[in-house]
């Protein structure tokens, strides 16, 4: 009986071994195709965040694309990556007092020369630095042609808003899960590249995840889009978090009702759950953009309001800035400079022909030459940031 005993209590063990063992294997693989979350540094605390904003002058500045270049695409590839526009551009951005740009970048950038990118935005954060202007880089972005392409780019369609303006990733590499690694190659390997970088303000993951692409180009938009975004941008959050950078993680809330966490749409709540910083996008009026802050301060973090001014829409710099001083809000318009990718033009370019310049600019602050398309708004951001960044 002893014998039979013992024999059963070898033969389970032996059992056991073996079955750990594969357990192990497994696991041993599911980390090796996973990012593991024990690397995955914290999402900053309200204090964390709020220490970070401390140190920092009160921020105004635009999103940026040289007029040179019709996309994110053209503005960073070496044969079109034109340097003197920055400067000069960004030059125009000091002279008025913007301390800031926020800045799209493109998967398929890394893709192709991921040295050369890195590069190129060394070159580019040297000459902004040289204007004492950082940088929020924007990783992904669901917004206008799902067919983004590199090599040459298409001229402007005539009079239409951002007429090449392209998603990343685009459609095909959003549908297809074998890309998924590359763009994860391309997020800890940016970030990491530069997670000690002063010169960058943040990171700001995807922009706009849940746009659809109205008018423009909706029907080719595949139905099931939202809900691909929604799983990717939660581990591209966790991507970039791994890298451990000491910049802060963002992306933006842009349309919704906001009023209440519970009743936010699941791509909002997660927006806000994985964020370092609360970021918001407001082409509305005065009123309803004080409105969004308020509603937005129960997450107690610093706000940066990475897309604003529409003039038609009443979104202006007369009208919002003073709301974002009072609040100690971070400001970046849609526009600095006239160029192609045409967004003086407003967004019904889509769907209403334009023969000549609208009336009213829909987005832009400077002229091709470096004048202001309005004297009184660059007169009142110089004044607002010298007030507000006096020593």
């Amino acid at each position: 009986m002893r014998i039979i005993t013992l024999i059963t209590l070898v033969s389970l063990c032996f059992y056991s071994c073996k079955n750990a063992e594969g357990s192990t294997d497994k696991k041993d693989l599911a980390e090796a195709e996973a990012t593991d979350s024990t690397n995955i540094a914290e999402v900053w605390t309200k204090q964390q965040a709020n220490d970070w904003y401390d140190k920092q002058p009160w921020l105004v500045g635009a999103n940026f694309n040289p007029s040179t270049a019709i996309n994110q695409l053209e503005m960073w590839q070496e044969k079109t990556f034109d340097t003197a526009t920055i400067d000069k551009e960004l030059g125009w951005a000091e002279e008025i007092g913007m301390n800031t740009m926020r800045v799209y970048l493109h998967d398929l950038l890394h893709k192709e020369d991921a040295e050369g990118l890195y590069d190129r935005m060394d070159q580019y954060l040297a000459i902004a630095d040289n204007h004492g202007i950082k940088t929020l880089f924007v990783l992904f972005d669901s917004c206008w042609d799902p067919f983004p392409k590199t090599g040459k780019q298409r001229e402007p369609q005539p009079h239409v808003h951002n007429s090449g303006w392209v998603q990343s990733p685009g459609q095909e590499a959003l549908q297809d899960s074998t890309q998924y690694g590359r763009l994860k190659e391309y997020v800890i390997g940016t970030v990491g590249k530069f997670k000690n970088d002063d010169r960058i303000l943040g990171w700001d993951v995807w922009n706009e995840p849940d746009n659809m692409t109205g008018p423009s180009y909706e029907d080719v938009e595949i139905p099931n889009k939202k809900e691909l975004v929604y799983n990717l941008l939660d581990q591209a959050f966790d991507w970039a978090r791994s890298a451990n950078p000491s910049q802060p993680l963002t992306s933006g809330l842009w349309t919704g009702d906001w009023s209440d966490h519970e009743k936010m749409e699941k791509m909002h709540k997660m927006q806000i759950a994985k964020s370092d910083v609360i970021s918001f996008h407001n082409y509305n009026t005065p009123q309803d953009f004080e409105k969004k802050i308020n509603q937005l301060k129960r997450y107690g973090k610093p706000m940066l309001c990475t897309e604003y001014m529409a003039r038609p829409n009443g979104s202006t710099f007369q009208g919002f800035l003073p709301v974002a001083r009072k609040y100690n809000i971070a400001m970046y318009n849609w526009g600095l400079v006239d160029g192609k990718s045409q967004t003086k033009y407003p967004w019904d370019t889509w769907t209403k022909k334009y023969t000549s310049e609208p009336d009213v600019w829909f987005h832009e602050v400077f002229q091709k030459d470096g004048k202001p398309y309005k004297k009184e708004e660059t007169d009142l951001i110089t004044q607002m940031t010298a007030e507000a960044n006096a020593k």
